[in-house]
């Protein structure tokens, strides 16, 4: 087990492109962000859905523990499905 979550470690964010659902911008938003602020037009744009740890995390295995972790991803992988 971890003292810290070794996710706070910043070299391990990753980055996805989002449109502007105002002014069709493409705007930056990081693993460890739930909304920007469009550069271009002011306007907040938001994730789909809060990041999880579980799923970007190189360490979240091994901080979680293995049957915790599977626990989690079969969850998400199940609400994955049931929004498709």
């Amino acid at each position: 087990m971890y003292s810290r979550c070794p996710g706070q470690d910043g070299r391990e964010i990753r980055v996805e492109l989002y449109k502007c659902p105002k002014c069709g911008a493409e705007v930056e938003i990081f693993s460890d962000e739930v909304r920007v602020k469009c550069h271009k037009c002011g306007e907040m744009i938001y994730r789909e859905r809060l990041p999880s740890c579980i799923e970007w995390c190189a360490s979240a295995r091994q901080c979680l523990g293995e049957a915790r972790w599977r626990q989690l991803m079969d969850e998400l992988k199940s609400r994955k499905e049931r929004r498709e």
